[in-house]
């Protein structure tokens, strides 16, 4: 007979995702996962692998969820300039509040900390990045369709540059950097889409 799972496993890779997104890989112990999961550690053997297939398997939920959160604020404007307008002004507004930790960008975190030395984890951002690059460029390609954006409009590179632009923004985010100076950086970042 099967024996049955005793805990939640997405509410567990949920509570792992956000200690990991919290505190990295190297910072967070088996002893913080088994009480952020509310599991024992023989279960996230089972369940998960070990501590790296468990922060993967984190990571590519963070990842889903943020590219799906991407694809779905880009569609929501009819308006592609509008759109992206939007869409780099929530990331900056998400990080204004001073209260409390500013966690960044998960997947950045990782390529920070891991993809230098882990060919797994470079893989893993790199493909996140990738992905975020060809939503950046369905948008695009919509606006040139609807004659918002010029017909020339390169639009793989400009969703590249723009992919760049939001790695550096994030990063940028985490010191807290006074609201101007965000405002006029995204300006510029969006002058390809006018």
């Amino acid at each position: 007979m099967v024996r049955l799972r005793e805990f939640d496993e997405h509410k567990a890779l949920e509570a792992a995702m956000q200690l990991f997104w919290e505190k990295g890989y190297e910072a967070t112990s088996l002893i913080d996962l088994t009480t952020a999961m509310g599991v024992q550690k023989a279960s996230i053997y089972s369940t998960f692998g070990n501590k790296e297939a468990l922060f993967e398997a984190a990571l590519r939920r963070y990842t889903h969820i943020h590219a799906s959160a991407a694809r779905a604020q880009l569609q929501k404007n009819a308006s592609v300039k509008e759109a992206f307008r939007s869409y780099f002004e929530s990331m900056a507004a998400a990080n204004k509040n001073k209260s409390g930790m500013n966690r960044g960008c998960f997947c950045l975190n990782t390529m920070v900390e891991l993809a230098p030395h882990h060919l797994r984890f470079e893989i893993l951002t790199r493909e996140h990045q990738l992905y975020l690059a060809a939503i950046f460029q369905e948008t695009i390609e919509r606006g040139i369709r609807s004659g918002e954006l010029g017909a020339a409009t390169n639009a793989q590179a400009v969703a590249q540059s723009l992919v760049i632009a939001l790695i550096g923004l994030t990063v940028f985010l985490k010191s807290r950097p006074d609201s101007s100076f965000v405002s006029n950086a995204i300006a510029v970042m969006l002058a390809p889409l006018h």
